[in-house]
């Protein structure tokens, strides 16, 4: 939690050091005030909680005018700590509700194929007439992981090679049988997926657009299965360990 506060300090200093380097006559101090202002809401989002922004502004103004603290700064930390972790399993709750009921219903959706009843389901967009990919196999593919409500979180930015034994669960079940040239929809269940793990919200149903381009790549650069060429360099999906949103 005190990272938490030491970023949105460290937002402070980076505006403040920017203002240092820029020529005193050329700085706009309200268009500056305004930029802080979104940098900290933004850090304030990234806490998975609603604050009070009428109070948050009414905080800053009493420090700003030098008045006490409704709460001593370990008081803050404990006080926000708790507070997020009741949103994170009040979210991780919601979260698995709703995978869990739109797993069910896409079940009885015409041209769905249940793998694992109630956590793994894939759709054929188009099918393949190539060799299938195979337990302990690393295809070549790409592709669009996305969340429930359609906001993607990882994407290849070209072909890539991944390997089976390194990806999520969901991932790797769901690849197995595929055919060069086939595109797959997989629609993932939490267990299979990220869990409560990571910076995706927690709990969040998985979907993964696939195309496999070659059921299994040389071993010739085995380093490359390791190495994913995400549109988003912090993201890693959809390899075993988490991705990291920002």
């Amino acid at each position: 939690m005190k990272k938490i506060i030491l970023s949105l300090f460290f937002c402070t200093v980076a505006l403040l050091h920017a203002e240092e380097e820029t020529p005193p006559h050329a700085v706009d101090v309200a268009k500056l005030s305004e930029a802080l202002g979104h940098l900290l809401g933004k850090n304030l989002e990234s806490m998975g909680m609603h604050f009070d922004m009428a109070k948050v502004m009414q905080g800053m103004q009493d420090s700003y005018d030098g008045k006490e603290a409704p709460m001593t700064e370990q008081e803050c930390v404990q006080a926000l700590a708790t507070a997020q972790e009741i949103a994170f399993k009040e979210a991780a709750s919601e979260n698995l509700k709703k995978a869990e009921e739109f797993l069910t219903q896409n079940s009885a959706t015409q041209g769905i194929t249940t793998l694992e009843a109630g956590k793994l389901q894939y759709t054929i967009n188009q099918e393949g007439t190539g060799a299938e990919v195979q337990e302990n196999d690393s295809p070549v593919i790409q592709y669009v992981g996305k969340l429930l409500d359609g906001a993607v979180f990882g994407a290849s930015k070209e072909e890539e090679v991944v390997r089976l034994d390194e990806t999520i669960p969901g991932f790797s079940k769901g690849l197995l049988g595929m055919k060069e040239g086939e595109k797959r929809t997989l629609y993932i269940h939490p267990d299979l997926g990220y869990g409560t793990h990571g910076a995706l919200p927690p709990n969040s149903l998985l979907l993964f657009e696939i195309e496999v381009i070659q059921a299994n790549a040389p071993h010739t650069e085995p380093q490359d299965a390791l190495t994913p060429h995400s549109s988003n360099p912090e993201v890693a999906a959809p390899f075993a360990e988490p991705p990291v949103i920002r």
